[in-house]
Order: C-alpha cells, then sequence, then structure tokens
C-alpha cells in the first residue's frame, strides 16, 4: 500500500508548516487520476499522526474529478482513467487537464494567546 508512504509524506509537510503549532484540520485534494485512494490516506492518517501535532486533527479529504481535452476539436470532457476518447470527434489524443493532483490545500491550527 504506497499510501502509507504518501501520508507519511503529507504529515511531515503538515509538521513543517505548521511550525511546531497543533494542528486542528488538515485538508488534502486528491485527483481522481491519480492512484491514490482516498479510503487508504484517511485509514493511515490517525497512525500517521500518533505523537505528533497533528494528533487528532480532523481530515478532509476533497476529491478533484478528471478533466481532459481533445488536442483535434478542444472539446473539454470528463474522465475516470488518465486516458479516453473524445465523445464529439472520436479522437483518443487527449490532454489531461485535472485530476492527477494531490495537494495539501490547508491547515487549520490552534492559535496561542500570550
Amino acid at each position: 500500500m504506497h499510501e502509507l508512504g504518501i501520508t507519511q509524506n503529507i504529515v511531515a509537510i503538515a509538521l513543517e508548516h505548521s511550525r511546531g503549532m497543533k494542528v486542528r484540520r488538515v485538508v488534502l485534494e486528491i485527483g481522481k487520476l491519480s492512484a491514490i485512494l482516498p479510503d487508504s490516506i484517511a485509514f493511515c492518517f490517525d497512525s500517521c499522526c500518533q505523537g505528533t501535532a497533528l494528533e487528532g486533527a480532523e481530515l478532509e479529504i476533497i476529491e478533484i474529478e478528471g478533466i481532459g481535452a481533445c488536442r483535434d476539436c478542444g472539446n473539454t470532457i470528463e474522465l475516470e482513467y488518465p486516458f479516453g476518447i473524445c465523445d464529439r470527434c472520436g479522437s483518443r489524443n487527449i490532454t489531461v487537464l485535472q485530476g492527477q493532483e494531490l495537494n495539501l490545500k490547508s491547515l487549520e491550527t490552534e492559535s496561542i494567546c500570550v
């Protein structure tokens, strides 16, 4: 399961950007064409966060639809796979526009009042 390694990297990046503050919420964007399973990331998240500033943080995953453009006619199509057939001209000459993302969109941290 490569999602464990990916989740460990997500946690490491989140820790770096939290600058030592307690993290309440992490928002990820995962493209449906990325070959990353959101359920597996969610399953691994709590264990990867144990003993860190992310322990107990809520994980929100936003799935990004696959979208492609036909290079022959310019038509935009929805993609379920990183390839497809244009529904206008039948071409297989498709460029993926979105759906392969893995983004740490935002972190919500606790503010410290002094």
